[in-house]
């Protein structure tokens, strides 16, 4: 019996920690989507974003980085000046949440030339017509 308390004990230290390990987080990301060739953010897509920089702690204490990415559908040039709007409508949202300044955030406008889903697929395409606002922690 003293062996399977302290098995026990053992197996709930471990699992402990392992919680632990799994709360901390090197960063939050979280994405909006786009209709093809828009860069209209949906008032849901708006509530979404103001409830997960909510429950970020210390948002004042981050880094952010927002991507914008298209699909491949229009030309480099024009897919480019989409990527940018997209950004420019995300960090509109951003900036209207009081803790976040303007100097907290970078952008990288990718435009059509990382796609991370298949753009041959409707699906893919869909995928790939969005920001991913990213949140790192600052390292002091």
């Amino acid at each position: 019996m003293k062996r399977w308390s302290i098995l026990c004990f053992l197996l709930g230290v471990a699992v402990a920690g392992f919680a632990q390990e799994e709360e901390k987080q090197d960063y939050y990301i979280y994405s909006i989507y786009f209709g093809g060739g828009n860069f209209y953010i949906s008032p849901d897509q708006k509530q979404g974003l103001s409830d997960f920089l909510d429950d970020i702690p210390d948002i004042d204490q981050h880094e952010i980085s927002v991507h914008g990415h298209t699909d491949n559908i229009g030309g480099k040039e024009y897919n480019q000046w989409l990527s940018e709007m997209r950004c420019d409508a995300a960090i509109f949202e951003l900036l209207k949440k009081a803790l976040i300044r303007e100097e907290q955030i970078s952008i990288e406008e990718f435009g059509e030339l990382n796609p991370v889903y298949d753009n041959s697929t409707w699906e893919g395409r869909l995928k790939n017509r969005r920001v991913d606002v990213i949140i790192r922690p600052v390292i002091i």
